[in-house]
């Protein structure tokens, strides 16, 4: 499989994720298929601990791909974590503040030169009891109306029974299955060049995340609810 070229600071974190994936989980990784072996790609994840950017990490890595975060921007101020970042072109997220719109654009020109971005857009990991996703922040439909790339649908689950970030319990013993899978990226034929406003923009993200409880679903075989939780109260600042 040919490999997208790294550089060094992605081929320095490689081994640390690969080792803490593993520590943490037996990966099952499903659908990389749905993953371009090259060009831009928004894949668009549920996010539920906060180890999923580490097997999102090996997962899109494993296909022979480099992938770029946006993560929130207080995480460039940990030593050698921020150097990490930096140097491997991830792309920070100023929630709430002028820059905001900034992370949006510098995400949006990673995918027109051929990356894949990806993005959790609940913000946070999941306050839903059951682990579902909760009503998301429209900046994911405005990367994808934005860019002519596949919007890829992922899930993660297993990783919140190894690290609940709200219980505060990390139980890595006994090793549990952490299952990853990609689906059919989302027709958003309908959308595109019309003028975006604030229903356009909840309805693209709807859909979107729509088909990430969808996927949720068949990896948990359940049902999912009809409606997104709500966090309460809820901000949508950072749209």
């Amino acid at each position: 499989m040919a490999r997208e070229k790294s550089g060094f600071w992605v081929g320095f974190a490689v081994p640390f994720f690969y080792s803490i994936g593993w520590l943490t989980g037996r990966p099952r990784y499903q659908g990389r298929e749905h993953l371009p072996a090259r060009g831009g790609a928004l894949l668009v994840g549920n996010h539920i601990s906060h180890l999923d950017p580490i097997h999102t990490g090996t997962y899109v890595h494993s296909a022979g791909r480099v992938p770029r975060f946006l993560a929130k921007s207080s995480l460039w101020q940990v030593p050698v974590l921020g150097q990490v970042l930096r140097g491997s072109g991830q792309i920070p997220v100023y929630r709430d503040s002028a820059d905001a719109q900034q992370s949006l654009a510098a995400g949006t020109q990673a995918l027109a030169d051929g990356k894949i971005v990806i993005i959790y857009p609940e913000g946070t990991i999941t306050r839903d009891p059951d682990g579902w996703p909760m009503r998301s922040r429209t900046g994911v439909a405005r990367m994808a109306l934005a860019s002519d790339v596949p919007v890829i649908p992922m899930v993660h689950w297993g990783t919140r029974e190894v690290l609940n970030g709200y219980e505060k319990k990390f139980r890595p013993l006994p090793r549990t299955d952490v299952v990853l899978r990609a689906g059919d990226p989302v027709d958003l034929s309908a959308y595109r060049g019309r003028p975006l406003d604030a229903h356009i923009l909840r309805e693209v993200t709807d859909l979107i995340m729509g088909r990430v409880r969808e996927l949720l679903a068949e990896v948990r075989d359940e049902d999912a609810p009809e409606e997104f939780y709500r966090r309460r109260p809820e901000s949508e600042a950072g749209r």
